[in-house]
């Protein structure tokens, strides 16, 4: 059976309209996926980033796989992927994942400026622009997405993965086992 990629994925990942992500608080685990699937993110200051997974004996959609390489940069993204840590939104400015970080009440309409500069423009072009930019940075997000979707799948049924979402719920430190 070939596994296909999640479908919010790629017609995130596909839309020919630039995409703004509003990020106004936790954006964990498929929050960031959403969020990386965006050209471009805007943080309130109470924004939280976190690639997760991993500690839910997991593994990333293709967000965290396909964007999140190009937008830190492989070293950082091996480190939040690695990792599972939580970002606030000053770091995820310094690391290049958000544009800019504003006060949480100014998010939506510093975000919605930015849209109406971005729409002003030539529809068309814009439209080839942003094909031209995924050509040019990224890989093929379906290939990507039906390995990561088969992977999860794998994972789900491994003890490792129950034992993160046991600890989770019972707020410990799980113990993994590689099974």
């Amino acid at each position: 059976m070939r596994y296909q990629p999640t479908p919010a994925a790629i017609a995130a990942l596909e839309c020919d309209k630039p995409v703004i992500a509003a990020v106004n608080g936790a954006a964990v685990g498929w929050g960031m996926e959403l969020a990386l699937y965006a050209d471009i993110r805007i943080a309130s200051e109470k924004a939280k980033f976190a690639e997760l997974f991993i500690k839910r004996g997991l593994v990333c959609d293709v967000g965290g796989f396909y964007r999140l390489p190009s937008i830190v940069g492989p070293a950082k993204a091996a480190e939040l992927l690695f990792t599972g840590d939580v970002i606030d939104a000053a770091e995820a400015y310094r690391i290049g994942l958000v544009r800019e970080v504003v006060p949480h009440e100014e998010l939506l309409t510093a975000a919605r400026a930015l849209a109406g500069r971005i729409a002003a423009n030539p529809p068309l072009a814009l439209r080839y622009m942003k094909e031209g930019l995924r050509r040019a940075a990224y890989g093929d997000p379906r290939d990507l997405g039906g390995w990561a979707i088969e992977t999860i799948r794998r994972l789900m049924a491994t003890e490792d993965h129950k034992e993160g979402v046991a600890a989770f719920m019972e707020k410990r430190e799980p113990v993994f086992s590689g099974r």
